[in-house]
């Protein structure tokens, strides 16, 4: 399901999110979770369509990131799908994140979930987000690329 060729394994790709918002800038944190959340992510039942980034009392939470429930453990030991998880960050990160999210607009987007040397790691995208116009020359130029594309593999 992902790439393995560089160290890391794809788990969940939000594609939707570059669609939706101008990425500015990116950055790599880690994730606190509990085994059978890390179980769950392995057979890639995550879902990361609607979840934000926020900062609170100087740390950074990943929210409403949908991680199914590990089908083969009791219902006891399972753990809640859309539970607020920490993200792992350095220090000089959130820092400088604060102050960029104080900007008005901006936002924190997790864009990739992967595995990096066994660890999951998600890829944040601090965003702004696109209106309509754009949006519509995001479409006018992915159309326009693939034409040129189609073009180029008929000669």
């Amino acid at each position: 399901m992902g790439d393995q060729s560089n160290g890391y394994k794809v788990i969940s790709n939000n594609r939707k999110a570059r669609y939706l918002y101008e990425i500015l800038d990116t950055y790599e944190a880690g994730v606190q979770l509990v085994g059978t959340e890390v179980k769950s992510i392995r057979d890639g039942r995550v879902n990361m369509q609607d979840g934000y980034g926020l900062i609170r009392n100087g740390e950074a939470w990943l929210l409403n990131v949908h991680i199914s429930p590990y089908q083969d453990s009791g219902e006891y030991f399972n753990h809640d799908p859309r539970r607020t998880r920490k993200l792992l960050l350095k220090r000089k990160e959130i820092n400088k994140l604060i102050g960029k999210l104080e900007q008005k607009g901006l936002t924190l987007i997790p864009l990739k979930m992967y595995f990096k040397r066994g660890w999951v790691k998600v890829l944040l995208g601090l965003g702004k987000g696109k209106k309509i116009h754009d949006k519509r020359e995001t479409i006018k130029k992915r159309d326009t690329d693939r034409e040129i594309k189609r073009a180029l593999k008929q000669y």
